[in-house]
């Protein structure tokens, strides 16, 4: 958590647009079975950072989880095309069934770039990759079933407004909606918005 309140200290003293994104991505509601807290952002890749990181959770069960970074270069970035890049890891483990689809990858990059559609976000320089992973055991773990993992890495752009913000709360709330979905929940209802602190942790896990 030090290294998540010193990130605090430098948004205090970073640019006027940078502090107003990050207030809004700190104020944003979700839904409750999205775990949501500050982790310590990347140093060099860009001037200023902020990061969160999330788990979706259901019971004791960690369902998937992730990590999202705003990056902030008051100059501009020219292969941003902008002063502003959202950054995200996105894993889960999956069914054998559903890992073995060859169309999975398409669908999980549907899945993203549909978050982003539904709330009518205006984005650009969308990239990342899919990967997918299998364990099997052996030997003295034998027992234990094959796992399958998938794993969503993707940057984009977001548009800002005319103050020069980009809608950060929004662009948060279709990730959340992307890390729900990869999960398998059912799309959020009417109303369906809370945030809950985020306990230490390393990865999909039982808890």
């Amino acid at each position: 958590m030090d290294d998540a309140k010193e990130g605090d200290r430098d948004a205090e003293t970073a640019p006027l647009p940078f502090r107003a994104a990050v207030e809004a991505l700190r104020s944003a509601r979700l839904r409750p079975q999205i775990e949501i807290e500050p982790t310590r952002a990347p140093q060099r890749l860009a001037p200023f950072a902020y990061a969160l990181e999330a788990a979706v959770v259901d019971g004791e069960e960690d369902l998937a989880d992730g990590r999202l970074v705003l990056l902030h270069d008051p100059a501009g970035h020219d292969a941003w095309q902008g002063s502003f890049r959202l950054v995200t890891l996105v894993r889960a483990e999956l069914e054998p069934e559903m890992a073995a689809d060859p169309l999975l990858p398409d669908v999980c990059w549907s899945w993203l770039t549909g978050a982003l559609q539904a709330r009518g976000l205006s984005y650009g320089e969308a990239s990342g990759t899919v990967t997918r992973a299998s364990s099997h055991y052996f030997g003295g773990m034998s027992e234990r079933p094959a796992a399958s993992q998938i794993e969503i890495r993707a940057s984009w752009t977001p548009r800002e407004s005319l103050g020069g913000v980009p809608d950060t709360a929004s662009h948060l709330a279709s990730w959340c909606d992307l890390l729900a979905q990869i999960a398998g929940l059912p799309p959020a209802g009417p109303g369906d918005a809370s945030v809950v602190s985020l306990p230490q942790r390393r990865g999909p896990q039982t808890r």
